[in-house]
């Protein structure tokens, strides 16, 4: 069994993200990744990053957030180029690393429910739009896993981990219009699937492998794994009983689920590696299965990301993770 992260911490500056380069590549040996720190400001954020990895829309940087344009505007190319700068130090600090990798991008529909149309309101609002995003997020994230390889060079599994915390709201028409009086039509399954799995599918034929991560409830686990996704992030604190079952299935399935076991806030009382480990056994047993015959499929991790712990906590988080995962696994 291993352990790795999310994928965002604590830290406001570049000194902070060079450092968490550090603990990530020293703390998490099985599957270290690149960090995020979206204390950095709106270029850093999980929208930031999706819209520096997009390929063929430009956008920038509006009083009421990002907004769709013809050409890139002055933040989003500082958003690019904070992503290079950011990838030239994960370069730098993993010389010599051979292994596996893990790296995080937005997915279409979280963006969809962000991003602005350049005429104002969401992407969600008007199907080309959306169409447009979701497949230049597909060819922004081959170009991704192309340069990862490029830099990583002894990395033999690379793991990209497409972020979707807003695809339950999406689906349950939870998303509110630009005036905030109203909220968007849900979207249909079959759109929503569709617009999943080109960017999936991208992933995989760059040689990658496909993970969704979403650590909200009702997040359609089923949908996610006929879109393609080899691997499902979750919090286990807000799986349903059909979540469950759905997560057992793609395990016995050969797919990986990464659990949330970890809590990403400090918790009032003292939370241990053994709590951890236990958690997971628990989890394990009610659904019939066997730790050793899960074996690396099941990583452990923390609950969500990080970005609001203090960095010792997000330190001691990644500790719990990886120990329990070790005790898990008989070591």
């Amino acid at each position: 069994m291993w352990a790795t992260a999310v994928g965002s911490y604590p830290g406001e500056d570049d000194p902070a993200y060079a450092e968490t380069v550090k603990v990530v590549l020293s703390e998490l040996p099985d599957l270290p990744h690149v960090p995020e720190l979206p204390g950095r400001g709106a270029t850093a954020t999980l929208v930031g990053r999706g819209l520096a990895v997009m390929s063929g829309i430009g956008a920038d940087l509006q009083p009421a957030g990002w907004r769709l344009t013809d050409a890139p505007g002055v933040d989003h190319r500082r958003a690019r180029s904070l992503l290079d700068q950011d990838l030239d130090q994960v370069e730098e600090q993993a010389q010599g690393y051979a292994g596996a990798f893990k790296t995080q991008v937005a997915g279409p529909w979280t963006l969809a429910a962000t991003v602005e149309r350049p005429r104002g309101d969401k992407v969600l609002a008007d199907h080309g739009a959306r169409r447009e995003l979701a497949q230049a997020v597909a060819e922004g994230v081959r170009d991704h896993v192309a340069d990862l390889r490029r830099r990583l060079g002894g990395v033999d599994r690379l793991v990209v981990q497409v972020d979707e915390p807003a695809l339950a709201a999406v689906l349950r028409a939870e998303v509110p219009t630009a005036s905030g009086f109203g909220r968007h039509r849900s979207i249909d399954l079959p759109e929503a699937s569709a617009a999943l799995e080109w960017v999936l599918q991208a992933i995989t034929e760059a040689g990658a492998e496909p993970w969704v991560h979403a650590c909200a409830p009702h997040t359609p686990w089923g949908l996610v794994r006929g879109a393609g996704a080899m691997g499902l992030s979750v919090d286990l604190a807000v799986l349903s009983a059909a979540d469950h079952g759905a997560l057992a299935e793609a395990l016995e399935a050969g797919s990986t689920v990464a659990l949330g076991a970890v809590p990403t806030l400090e918790p009032a009382t003292d939370y241990t590696d053994k709590q951890a480990a236990r958690s997971v056994e628990r989890w394990l047993d009610m659904l019939g299965l066997d730790p050793e015959a899960v074996g690396d499929r099941l990583v452990v991790t923390p609950a969500c990301g990080l970005a609001g712990a203090t960095p010792a906590w997000a330190l001691r988080a990644l500790r719990v993770g990886v120990s329990a995962a070790r005790q898990l696994s008989g070591g």
